[in-house]
């Protein structure tokens, strides 16, 4: 049996019976379960490798889903979501009863995002589920922006007899949502991402324990190493002294540079590349969310 499929009921029937369905968004390709399975959503935590306290996000089909998974939201949580919905915005609020301590890692809180992609959309629709979904890829590694990415990261993992990987084509943003936290005074902004902090409001940047997806310092990480300049002088410089280094510069089309990001870094280790170096973006819009990525897959791993 195959995982890749473009199959909406195929996956449905696979999210109802426990199994996993790597769904395709506008933002990244995520590793999908019913969120109110907490067998189902473990595996999850067991596939990626990835740490069982971070908090998962929860996709919702559409606004009026807010009130089930969200226990009294604050209103700037409900005019964002108005704002926002379907979109590249996860907001931060009061988790229902209905939400198990696997999704938020014991939290009182979690993360809700209405995802526009229309494939997932649809399965959203069908299902009438909110479903948990980090990036579908192993942990602290480059997320995926195609279903041949999950298949590579882990199609090892899965299992075909229960398990489905949605093709929904590339993604057309290609990192990761914004998050804002709903639940403090001013609200706050966790992870940059395609929506800006000005498009949002003046929110102040966050610090301290990680409490979402993507706060770690060492995250979206390839196996080369990646170092970052200013401009491109400086990466023509640093090449001419750098055997076997790549220059990456996008910088003159931040959708494109967004879009194609965490490709190239997959590209790098494709080639064998042993330093790959990235020309960094003006930091503001949209470019401020490509640095937080670069800055992250540049920086000291944790062994």
């Amino acid at each position: 049996m195959s995982l890749l499929s473009t199959n909406v009921s195929h996956a449905a029937e696979a999210l109802y019976a426990g199994g996993l369905v790597a769904i395709p968004t506008e933002t990244v390709y995520g590793l999908a379960a019913d969120a109110s399975n907490p067998a189902a959503v473990e595996r999850i935590f067991a596939i990626k490798g990835r740490p069982i306290g971070h908090p998962l996000i929860v996709h919702i089909a559409n606004n009026g889903d807010l009130d089930t998974w969200a226990d009294k939201p604050a209103p700037i949580a409900r005019t964002l979501a108005e704002l926002a919905w379907p979109g590249p915005l996860t907001l931060i609020v009061p988790r229902s009863s209905l939400v198990p301590d696997v999704v938020t890692g014991g939290r009182d809180t979690v993360g809700l995002r209405v995802p526009s992609h229309p494939v997932t959309r649809d399965l959203l629709l069908r299902t009438g589920l909110g479903i948990a979904a980090p990036s579908a890829n192993r942990f602290g590694l480059v997320s995926p922006t195609t279903a041949a990415h999950v298949l590579a990261d882990l199609g090892d993992y899965l299992d075909p007899r229960r398990d489905v990987i949605l093709d929904g084509g590339p993604s057309t943003i290609g990192l990761e949502s914004t998050i804002v936290d709903t639940t403090v005074e001013p609200p706050q902004l966790l992870r940059a991402g395609p929506l800006s902090e000005e498009q949002i409001g003046a929110l102040a940047a966050a610090s301290g324990p990680s409490r979402s997806s993507g706060m770690l310092e060492s995250h979206y990480a390839p196996r080369c190493e990646v170092r970052l300049v200013d401009h491109l002088d400086d990466a023509l410089a640093l090449r001419s002294g750098t055997p076997g280094a790549r220059i990456l510069d996008l910088t003159g089309d931040l959708d494109t540079y967004a879009r194609l990001l965490f490709t190239e870094l997959r590209t790098a280790d494709d080639e064998g590349v042993d330093v790959l170096i990235a020309v960094l973006p003006p930091s503001e819009g949209l470019g401020f969310a490509i640095r937080d990525r670069l800055e992250k897959a540049a920086a000291s791993r944790p062994r």
